[in-house]
């Protein structure tokens, strides 16, 4: 088996390239930044985005501004939603033919899309061949070799049985989804919930109110799913109710720890500077409200993140507003979660 590439030397990317190398693999780490990516083959350890985590001899740190994928058992792409496109365009004269797997999370703004609709747009031979891998997954554990379960989805079955057995390890398992749409919304709209829950914790109210946005968010997130075309059940497996939990629980969570600075009052600009790790649920919520606006769906969670995050409402407001909505029955808001007959 040849080699595995993995482009984006983020804690994801890395975390990905230790599982593989663990697994007896030959893996290229690819990071656009060559101070990095010197510090990471000299130290052994992605001090900076992995810290405490050591390298096996198989993954080979590199960069530059071209990527030999000629003889690779497949391309992972880690790189953070909004830089996606160009990264992708940059090298797609190697992407055209091997397997591809985004193990990103997001929505592109501007275009609303998805990120493997991205891929698409910038590959065309890869058209319907990409696997996008999703699941409550945090680098910092998947990194220690901690169990951890997670989901291939891919609209050609064969394909995501080859991601699957590419990724698939003792102590990773991984199962295959045909919904494509669905377990990308799912992972794109959770960090959109985590912020909320974050607001919440940072405001102090507590577990009730974390649990009602966890449980409500979960019903928005499948609600603009399935006018998409995704199936509603998606929602209910690892890449829907499995990250969604995980993310908002997690002291891993970047998106729960954006938000709960932002509930404490901090502006965005300063709890952004504070990291050098990239904060999904920010640019997401910025599509995910436009698609919701743009598809009819009414999701109040995540517009209320969005008046927070954009617009200064303070987040006391926001949950008032959310608290004082029309009384309504909560079955008809699972609907969406019952597969048409």
């Amino acid at each position: 088996m040849g080699e595995v590439v993995i482009i984006g030397a983020g804690g994801w990317g890395t975390a990905l390239a230790v599982l593989l190398a663990r697994k007896g693999m030959q893996v290229s780490l690819w990071g656009r930044n060559r101070e990095l990516m010197e510090n990471i083959a000299e130290r052994r350890e992605n001090v900076r985005y992995l810290p405490g985590i050591s390298l096996p001899e198989g993954i080979r740190p590199i960069t530059g501004e071209r990527l030999d994928t000629e003889e690779c058992s497949g391309v992972i792409l880690t790189v953070p939603s909004q830089g996606l496109r160009g990264v992708v365009r940059q090298f797609r004269q190697s992407l055209a033919k091997p397997l591809l797997i985004n193990g990103a999370k997001g929505l592109e703004q501007g275009s609303l899309m998805r990120l493997s609709q991205v891929i698409e747009e910038e590959i065309p031979q890869q058209r319907g061949r990409v696997a996008v891998l999703s699941g409550p997954n945090h680098a910092e554990e998947v990194g220690r070799g901690l169990p951890a379960a997670s989901v291939i989805a891919c609209e050609d079955e064969d394909i995501a049985v080859l991601a699957r057995d590419l990724l698939m390890a003792p102590w990773f398992r991984v199962y295959t989804n045909a919904d494509l749409v669905g377990v990308e919304l799912a992972g794109a709209l959770k960090n959109v919930i985590a912020l909320a829950v974050g607001i919440a914790d940072g405001l102090g109210l507590g577990d009730n109110a974390k649990a009602a946005i966890i449980t409500r968010g979960m019903v928005e997130m499948a609600r603009l799913g399935v006018r998409l075309g995704a199936s509603p059940l998606t929602f209910t497996g690892l890449s829907g109710v499995g990250d969604l939990f995980g993310t908002c629980v997690s002291k891993h969570s970047r998106n729960t720890w954006a938000g709960r600075l932002l509930g404490e009052g901090r502006p965005l600009e300063e709890v952004l500077s504070s990291t050098s790790m990239v904060v999904e649920g920010i640019p997401t919520v910025v599509a995910a409200v436009e698609l919701a606006r743009k598809e009819g769906v009414e999701m109040p969670i995540a517009s209320k993140v969005y008046d927070i995050v954009f617009r200064g409402q303070r987040p006391e407001d926001g949950v008032a507003a959310l608290m004082q909505r029309g009384a309504k029955c909560e079955l008809d808001d699972l609907m969406p979660f019952i597969e048409p007959v």
